[in-house]
Formats: C-alpha cells, sequence, structure tokens
C-alpha cells in the first residue's frame, strides 16, 4: 500500500461524509420547519448534533490511538450512520434531540467531527513536511467537493414532489440516503495501511506532556471563540433566513450552497499557494478577517442577489484557514501527539458550534432575523486579531529552516 493509495482512501470516506454534512446542513432546518418546528427547536436539534460530535471528539482525543484509528473511523461512520436514518423520522422535539446528539448529525453543512479530527493526525503520515500543507489542502478540496454536491443534491426534494412524492418521504429519503453514504464510505478504512496509526518516537515525552499541553490549549481556547462565532452561522439557520428574509426557493438555496462550497473548494488550494509565500499563520488571518467582514455588511442587503454574492464572497475567503491551520497545529506538535492535538482543537471547535447554534436559534427567533450573522461575524473578528497577537512568533519548522 502506497502513500497516495492511502490517501485515496481516506479522501473517498471523507467525501462520502462531506457530501452527506453537506445535504443535510441545507435539507436539516428546512425538513424540521416543514414538520412544525420553528428555529428555536431547529437550533437546539444542530447544536445537540454537534454537542454529540464534541463529545465524541473528546474520546478519540484520548483513546483513538489506543482503540486504533482505522477501527475508530469505522464505529464512527456507523454511528453517524444510525443517527442520520433517527432523524428521518423520529418528530418528538425531545427525541430529535436525543437522535441528533447521539447520532452526531451534523446541521452545520460542513464536516467537521471526530473523523476529520483522526483523519488530520493521519495525513501528514502519508507525506513529507513540505507536503503536509498540500495534503491537507487537497483533503479540503475533497471535503468541499462532497460538500457541494451534497448541496447539490439538496435540490432533490423539489425534483422528487414535482414528480407525486410528498415533502416528508422525499426529505426522508435524502437522510436514508445520506446513511447509506456514510455506512459505505466507512469501509474504506479498512483498506487503509498501518502507516495511518499512530507514530511512536524513541525516547517519546508523555502524550500530555506540559509543552505540548500548554500550547495546544492556547490554541484550542482560541479556536473555540471562532467557533461560537461560527455557530452562529450554521448552514440549515442560514437557510432559514434566506428563505425567510428574502422568500427565495429551497432550489434557490441549495444553488447558493453548492456556489459556496465550489468556492470553498478552490480557496483551499489558493491558501496552500499562499502559505508557501507569506507563512502559514499570516494567511490564516489575513484571508479570515476580511470575510467577516463581509458577513457583517450582509444584512442589510436590501436584496436576495445583493445577499447572495456578500455570501459568497464570504465563502471564497472563510475557508482559507482551514487547512493552513490543521497544518500549523500539526507542525507545532511532535508526531506522536497529533491525534491529541487535533482531537483536543477539534473538540473545542465542535463544542463552541454547538454553544453557538444553540444560541442562534433563540436569538433569531427573539431578537432579529440577522442576529446569528452580526454576533458570529463580530466574534471571529475577535479570534483573528487574538490569534495574530498570541502566535505570531511562534512559527512551523520548515518556515523556521526556509529563513
Amino acid at each position: 500500500m502506497t502513500r497516495t493509495s492511502d490517501f485515496s482512501l481516506i479522501a473517498a470516506a471523507a467525501c462520502a461524509r462531506a457530501a452527506t454534512a453537506g445535504c443535510t446542513g441545507v435539507l436539516l432546518g428546512i425538513f424540521l420547519g416543514a414538520g412544525g418546528h420553528g428555529p428555536g427547536t431547529i437550533g437546539l436539534v444542530v447544536g445537540a448534533g454537534i454537542a454529540g460530535a464534541a463529545l465524541m471528539t473528546a474520546i478519540v482525543a484520548y483513546r483513538a490511538d489506543r482503540a486504533g484509528r482505522r477501527r475508530t473511523l469505522i464505529a464512527l461512520g456507523l454511528l453517524s450512520a444510525a443517527g442520520l436514518a433517527g432523524v428521518a423520522y423520529v418528530t418528538n422535539p425531545v427525541g430529535l434531540v436525543l437522535t441528533a446528539f447521539a447520532g452526531m448529525v451534523n446541521g452545520m453543512g460542513r464536516d467537521r467531527g471526530p473523523a476529520g479530527a483522526i483523519e488530520q493526525a493521519m495525513l501528514p503520515q502519508t507525506t513529507t513536511a513540505e507536503g503536509r500543507t498540500w495534503v491537507l489542502a487537497w483533503y479540503n478540496v475533497v471535503l468541499d467537493a462532497g460538500h457541494a454536491a451534497g448541496a447539490a443534491a439538496a435540490a432533490i426534494p423539489s425534483l422528487l414532489v414535482a414528480t407525486g412524492w410528498s415533502g416528508a418521504a422525499a426529505h426522508r429519503a435524502m437522510f436514508l440516503g445520506g446513511a447509506c453514504a456514510v455506512a459505505i464510505g466507512a469501509v474504506a478504512y479498512a483498506f487503509c495501511s498501518p502507516r495511518v496509526e499512530t507514530v511512536a518516537e524513541s525516547g517519546a515525552r508523555p502524550a500530555a506532556d506540559p509543552e505540548t499541553r500548554s500550547r495546544v490549549w492556547r490554541l484550542a481556547a482560541l479556536f473555540g471563540v471562532d467557533s461560537v462565532g461560527g455557530g452562529f452561522l450554521s448552514s440549515a439557520l442560514v437557510a432559514y433566513w434566506f428563505l425567510h428574509r428574502y422568500g427565495v426557493s429551497e432550489s434557490a438555496v441549495a444553488a447558493l450552497f453548492f456556489g459556496a462550497r465550489v468556492l470553498n473548494a478552490l480557496s483551499h488550494i489558493g491558501a496552500a499557494w499562499l502559505a508557501r509565500r507569506i507563512g502559514l499563520l499570516n494567511t490564516m488571518v489575513f484571508t479570515h478577517l476580511p470575510s467577516s467582514v463581509f458577513l457583517l455588511v450582509a444584512p442589510i442587503a436590501p436584496s436576495a442577489p445583493l445577499a447572495a454574492a456578500l455570501f459568497l464572497a464570504r465563502e471564497g475567503l472563510v475557508e482559507m484557514d482551514v487547512p493552513t491551520r490543521q497544518s500549523y497545529v500539526m507542525a507545532v506538535v511532535p508526531p506522536d501527539r497529533r491525534t491529541f492535538a487535533s482531537g483536543v482543537t477539534n473538540l473545542t471547535r465542535t463544542g463552541g458550534w454547538a454553544v453557538g447554534a444553540g444560541i442562534a436559534g433563540a436569538a433569531m427567533q427573539h431578537i432579529a432575523l440577522a442576529a446569528p450573522l452580526v454576533i458570529g461575524g463580530l466574534l471571529k473578528i475577535g479570534y483573528d486579531v487574538a490569534l495574530y497577537r498570541s502566535f505570531r512568533h511562534v512559527r512551523p519548522p520548515e518556515e523556521t529552516l526556509s529563513n
């Protein structure tokens, strides 16, 4: 088994999972709204799914290397499939929240859960230090290609309804299809080579040594602030905002999110290219800041086309910090602490999403329809400033050696 083969298998499983997340992010709020649930309940369901993913991320951060990365990923895939199938049929609000939590149902529209945390620790072992950012960039291109395909697939229920299906049956079919895709995709991990399992160093320090722990938790705290802001911007609630603020159709929202995911995918390649020239941290901060400005302006757009243009401009920049952030974290910790670092930083990100999503639904219902966009944008700007001030002197080894 070659390194390229390992990457291809991981990418195939990730793409199936991402496509399901992209479709779920668009349809979940619409499906629940059509079932009589308000934005408060939708926010709680989205938050519960993210909270379940956060709990599982905490578990894998400390246990995945011991249990085996490949074995853990297969188990996560099967559990996620069960959660999606459950949401398709559970109607009671409490039952929906519990099902979303247990099955880690992703209403964010982007795949950022425990499986991704493990994959980010595995991928550096499929390349060299110099190729790490590019491998992670292409990995994120695959994820966003899946997100785009999933967002486009969210138009299928409208087509099914036009042929005589009921709306509820059409949406349930999509959730069941997503469950099958996630379960089948997880099988790919069984064919990865042992190379992707834990890397142990001779004379290595404990997995939670003080130096690594301090650096990881500082990064995690900052990433948590960013993710609380991101939680206010779940795809489910943004789709709901476009529907009720501008009265656009469900198929138009699906097309908008398809375009957003295509821009996300292209931006990852741009991020890897830019990081080679100005560094990982600079790329993270100086592309993320303007994306938040676009977000803050969107709520005052007088028309749907202008709001959509601002949203797409934001999406063209907002994901450039993803492969660079992942590469930066993997670079500033020893190889045998990568699962720990990836798990902890992804845990705080997922936990932040859960908090933000839960509050966002209430803010949308009781403050203003656009409140989540404004609050999320301000939190993200604060994160960018704090990250740059705290880590501008901590550079990855390859950037230090090249100067």
